[in-house]
């Protein structure tokens, strides 16, 4: 009976039911081939699409100040001694924490663990409104950055300006417990004015 229910022929007929072993073959399948499009994170035209109301012109005065930033981004964490590894999304958020200067953002380059850039975000610098406020996503699909996975950010500014805030938050699932953590941005390079 249970047999019957599940897909196996049915009793005197010869025949297969569509069951559910068919209608999980095909949701597999469906997941299989969307799984390429849910790993991949939104192009360059993304963020300036999405976060428009964040951006402004680019400044007409020279780009006299800026630097670099570094920032851990945990997309997978081993777990049990390294025999288990729960996987994480991240969000970079990258925020002007000037009151009245545009901010240039130059390059958002995702890394693995091994140094390898595996994602650009931008093709072209985009400048940030004061207190403005702009976001880079890696799905929890996307598992290319691994354990040792960083975001680095090159800046720039038209003159004095406060450094960028930035920040890394990781939220995933792991044994029936939800986990979000935060890893903050270092500065690993500064472009004084002259």
């Amino acid at each position: 009976m249970l047999r019957q229910c599940i897909g196996g022929p049915a009793r005197g007929t010869g025949r297969h039911r569509f069951g559910i072993p068919a209608i999980l073959w095909v949701t597999c399948l469906i997941l299989s081939a969307s799984a390429p499009c849910l790993a991949q994170s939104p192009g360059p035209r993304g963020i300036a699409q999405t976060f428009a109301a964040s951006l402004t012109a680019l400044p007409a005065a020279p780009l006299t100040v800026g630097g670099a930033i570094y920032v851990p981004a945990y997309s997978s964490v081993s777990i049990n001694q390294g025999a288990t590894r729960a996987n994480f999304s991240v969000t970079l958020s990258i925020h002007n924490a000037s009151e009245t200067s545009p901010l240039v953002i130059k390059r958002i380059a995702y890394h693995d663990g091994a140094g390898k850039m595996v994602e650009s975000y931008l093709d072209a610098p985009v400048a940030l409104k004061p207190f403005a406020t702009i976001e880079a996503f890696v799905p929890t699909l996307d598992t290319r950055g691994g354990t040792g996975a960083n975001f680095v950010i090159d800046w720039a500014a038209a003159g004095e300006i406060a450094e960028p805030v930035t920040e890394a938050l990781m939220i995933g699932t792991f044994a029936n417990g939800h986990y979000a953590f935060i890893s903050q941005g270092r500065p690993i390079r500064t472009t004084a004015g002259r």
